[in-house]
């Protein structure tokens, strides 16, 4: 389940080794690329962690967060 921290949305994603964690970087990586709408991340080993906000509205959380983080769930699952 996303989180509101701090005008973020967080998750934190676990995976069986690098290599799945890396994977699905990528394909988020895809996806945010066509929205246009990029997430900051980090990636430890098998986690990864990412936070969303919209960097034009002042680093809130708006409508582009929510969808991306709909999309990314999608690419998770």
């Amino acid at each position: 389940m996303w989180q509101e921290i701090n005008d973020t949305l967080y998750k934190k994603f676990s995976f069986q080794d690098f290599s799945e964690a890396f994977g699905f970087i990528s394909r988020v990586a895809l996806a945010a690329e066509k929205m246009n709408h990029h997430p900051h991340w980090a990636n430890t080993y098998n986690i990864v962690e990412i936070w969303l906000s919209t960097h034009d509205a002042g680093d809130k959380i708006t409508i582009k967060d929510h969808q991306l983080s709909k999309k990314i769930d999608e690419i998770f699952s």
